[in-house]
């Protein structure tokens, strides 16, 4: 047990001096992750960094998605008493060396192989909890943390195909229709639009001033990635605004995937945002739809 706590403090208190780095392994952390189990799975993933030299807090890579998808396998075999293949087997126990986890689960096989009635108790919870995402680093609602990296190379050839689009009809402007322009170039990168409607009255958290309850809200999103909200007095009208929001992201010099929080029926979600280079100076619109909620929500909603 001394040894445990000289571990969480040691850990501790590196965290603490390095406060960055604790607010970017914290996001790593699953929803349904007992503390128990995410200290002893945060401590995996610093012990091993170093051994991932491409992983940087706070850049999305292929080596981190393997560092955390090996920390849920070892956390599933810590804490499960799942079983992996040999070579697998033996990479985790050789990272998880030194790692002591106070009281883990005893998990025993009967004649077939299956766990015991104790086992089972005492594991229970973490089967339930394990069902609300495959990977380490995904919560109960909310975009993967690879999510932006994995959409990002779609919407640079998005970029450029807007970018020519609006090049060949003479600029960005009032008089284009805006909704085709995106529309045709998101088709001809082999995707399509996804647009969701909400009238205007059944929106709560509208920006200050917008107070009118008649006409419609429109969300357009693509690959689950929020693009633009607008609003009109009719669904054309405002899925027409929405397409305009969305295009002006195309007129810096990039575009960037990246996951914000916004609010999502009265709650704070993580979503998938679709960004260009300036800053901003106030929220996000209230989001319309959630491709990301797994289960369900807390509140129940789906």
């Amino acid at each position: 047990m001394a040894e445990e706590r000289r571990g969480e403090d040691t850990v501790s208190e590196y965290l603490g001096q390095n406060p960055e780095l604790a607010q970017w392994v914290e996001t790593f952390r699953g929803y349904c992750e007992t503390n128990k189990q995410w200290c002893a799975r945060r401590e995996f993933l610093l012990r091993n960094m170093e051994g991932f030299p491409t992983v940087e807090p706070g850049v999305t890579s292929s080596s981190l998605d393997r560092l955390l998808s090996l920390s849920m396998v070892w956390a599933n075999h810590i804490f499960l008493g799942c079983s992996y293949p040999k070579p697998v087997m033996d990479k985790i126990e050789e990272m998880g060396d030194g790692i002591v986890v106070k009281d883990p689960p005893v998990h025993k096989a009967t004649a077939r192989g299956k766990r015991s009635a104790t086992a089972d108790a005492d594991a229970d919870g973490c089967v339930k909890r394990a069902r609300c995402g495959a990977r380490a680093a995904s919560q109960k609602s909310g975009p993967p943390p690879q999510a932006p990296a994995e959409h990002q190379p779609f919407f640079n050839r998005l970029y450029k195909a807007v970018a020519w689009k609006l090049v060949s009809a003479g600029g960005f402007g009032p008089n284009l229709d805006h909704f085709e322009i995106l529309r045709s170039c998101v088709e001809s990168c082999k995707q399509t639009l996804t647009c969701v409607f909400v009238p205007l009255k059944d929106i709560a958290g509208l920006p200050a001033g917008r107070t009118q309850k008649d006409g419609h809200v429109c969300e357009i999103r693509c690959q689950t990635v929020y693009m633009g909200t607008g609003y009109g007095r009719d669904e054309s009208a405002a899925k027409a605004m929405a397409s305009k929001e969305a295009l002006k992201a195309f007129q810096g010099r990039k575009v960037t995937v990246k996951i914000c929080r916004r609010r999502f029926k009265g709650r704070d979600v993580e979503d998938l945002m679709l960004l260009d280079e300036q800053p901003r100076t106030q929220g996000f619109p209230p989001a319309l739809s959630y491709p990301f909620q797994g289960e369900q929500l807390e509140d129940g909603s789906s």
